[in-house]
């Protein structure tokens, strides 16, 4: 027996020392990355953010990836070394719907890294106004919710602004009763934002059928509340939790277990293609038979698939639309220039909201 626990620890204290040279080979590694990095800074022209060439590189490691570790893991661990590297060359800075602990913080933290400066917003308005007035480089905003649908004042906003769509995040939301040393049979009201009010419906039926729900502007505003509040709890992320001060009463209460909510980039400069690209437009149609017909029939026509087609109130006259259509493909691709150049010749109205790289799920 202690002659295995001999040889045992003998086995440890090898794997330990190999590890150590590891390290030290890493820290080599990341280095010479980072001088790469910094030099390339002192070369290219335009933005120091490229979201293609960071787009390829996290495809890349994915697709080179053989384990233990998980593809997110692996993925995660670059997404921080290229965002210390871009760090070197400039300190980017990204507005979001705060205040911090929202989801849309973490859509940041999950693109970007922890190496770029934030700045929480009140709402969806003022993060493109950050941006449009030059107070930061990027917006991240939500566009959709796999069970609650688009977000409507996102939609709105993009018709007028002159930002460009230069990447799309997808985070997977996982909703938590969080409330400060009560029990759950001690909750008399509940507070979140409202699409994850109706995200958690079914359970708060059945958990908490006699307490109020109140809608918030957000879910880190919910948590803030809650935290002050005797009786009152919050629907919101982990990261809430631990900024606020509270505990995970109920852990994954959403309804669907898949809910996912996708996330728009946006900035003052275009995204070039990746290998694996989206394209988003808005047009509208006439008001007159076969008018949607002519509009979809060029994407048929030149074989480029549409993923997702909304309506939204035009705003211009009663039962108007518009419609916000997704793509594959990047805008300077030839089928996607192709069908792009005869919608224009058929639509009333026809922007272009970007072509970017499809989010690594």
């Amino acid at each position: 027996m202690a002659t295995d626990n001999r040889d045992d620890q003998n086995e440890l204290k090898h794997r330990r020392a190999a590890i150590d040279a590891l390290d030290a080979e890493l820290l080599r590694l990341v280095s010479e990355r980072a001088a790469h990095a910094q030099a390339i800074g002192t070369l290219k022209s335009g933005p120091a953010y490229r979201p293609e060439r960071e787009a390829e590189v996290l495809r890349r490691v994915v697709q080179a990836n053989r384990g233990p570790l998980t593809n997110d893991a692996v993925a995660g661990i670059f997404r921080e070394i290229m965002s210390a590297c871009l760090a070197l060359e400039e300190k980017l800075s990204v507005a979001y719907l705060g205040p911090a602990g929202t989801y849309s913080h973490a859509a940041v933290s999950r693109h970007f890294g922890e190496s770029v400066a934030t700045e929480p917003c009140a709402s969806i308005d003022d993060v493109f106004r950050a941006t449009e007035a030059g107070r930061t480089d990027y917006a991240v905003v939500p566009v959709e919710n796999s069970t609650e649908g688009a977000v409507g004042r996102t939609l709105d906003l993009m018709l007028q602004t002159p930002l460009t769509i230069v990447g799309e995040i997808k985070l997977r939301i996982q909703q938590n009763l969080l409330a400060k040393g009560i029990a759950i049979d001690a909750v008399t009201k509940v507070y979140s934002h409202a699409q994850s009010l109706a995200q958690c419906v079914r359970w708060l039926a059945q958990q908490l059928p006699s307490a109020a729900r109140v809608a918030v502007a957000s879910n880190a505003e919910a948590a803030r509340l809650a935290a002050s509040e005797p009786g009152a709890a919050a629907i919101a992320g982990e990261a809430a939790a631990a900024i606020y001060g509270l505990d995970v009463v109920a852990a994954h209460i959403e309804d669907e277990p898949n809910n996912t909510t996708r996330f728009w980039v946006l900035g003052r400069h275009g995204a070039g293609p990746s290998g694996k690209d989206e394209t988003s437009l808005v047009m509208s149609a006439k008001n007159q038979p076969g008018a949607m017909y002519a509009l979809l029939e060029p994407f048929a026509k030149h074989g480029v698939s549409m993923s997702r087609l909304e309506s939204r109130p035009a705003r211009t006259g009663l039962w108007e639309y518009l419609f916000f259509v997704d793509l594959e493909g990047h805008q300077d691709d030839t089928a996607v220039a192709a069908a792009i150049a005869e919608l224009k010749l058929r639509a009333p109205f026809l922007k272009l909201l970007g072509s970017y790289p499809a989010a690594l799920v």
